[in-house]
């Protein structure tokens, strides 16, 4: 078995703190009781987007390519814990849809993936007005049929209007030519339009983080001493 290298705290850059003086804004979707996935809040009220240092130098740069050119880059999420990838397991959807975790699996187990590194993110684009760009899909939408001729959020789904074509074409360019002009390599994930990472022969050279591993001020779940498994059962409401 490979070591992995643990990830330093100090090299997760708070997203959150530098809106203000970045051209990005964030808006956690796992923070709130009414994402499109699990119509339950999974993150604290009060938590912050982290992203590790290297995909946090490419996602500003594409924000502020996008602003010149009159869109605002939103971030919807990054660093997703181990503790809260359980979490979202134990939601009421999750378990009126167990297919999602059937191979190809939809969500991933705690541990794996990019965003318990924080070299994941999930965004989208706006206008300077506010007004979000058509995507084909919602962020977050999963299909009931994952293979790419079915799935819209799938980046190789052909039955889209040239106008979404051209909008997703114009967040792929920004976030591909930031990452060149940063010198790291980003990975567009496949089956979502909206994800984009670190690749894998990076991101899987590193431990997953979990809550405990962070301080109190960066944990994504951690209320108090409880388990992230009795937040999130205790704060959810009963599965109908």
């Amino acid at each position: 078995m490979k070591t992995l290298h643990n990830i330093n705290p100090a090299d997760l850059i708070d997203m959150s703190a530098q809106e203000s003086t970045h051209s990005y804004r964030v808006e956690i979707a796992y923070a709130r009781d009414d994402n499109l996935l699990f119509g339950q809040q999974i993150y604290r009220s009060d938590a912050h987007l982290w992203l590790h240092q290297d995909l946090a130098d490419i996602v500003s740069k594409a924000a502020q390519d996008l602003n010149d050119q009159g869109y605002c880059l939103i971030l919807y999420d990054g660093l997703r814990t181990v503790d809260a990838q359980a979490a979202m397991l134990e939601t009421c959807a999750v378990k009126e849809n167990p297919h999602w975790l059937e191979e190809p699996r939809l969500l991933s187990p705690p541990g794996a993936g990019a965003h318990p590194r924080g070299m994941a993110i999930d965004c989208s684009i706006k206008t300077l007005e506010g007004r979000l760009l058509d995507m084909g899909t919602p962020f977050d939408y999963l299909s009931t049929d994952p293979a790419p001729e079915s799935n819209p959020a799938h980046r190789a789904y052909t039955g889209l209007t040239e106008e979404i074509r051209q909008n997703r074409k114009i967040l792929d360019t920004a976030m591909i030519k930031a990452a060149q002009d940063a010198g790291t390599p980003i990975w567009p994930l496949p089956q979502e339009w909206w994800d984009f990472r670190l690749p894998l022969e990076v991101s899987e050279t590193y431990a997953p983080l979990s809550d405990a591993d962070l301080p109190p001020e960066m944990r994504m779940v951690r209320y108090s001493q409880l388990s992230s498994f009795q937040q999130s059962t205790k704060l959810a409401k009963p599965c109908t």
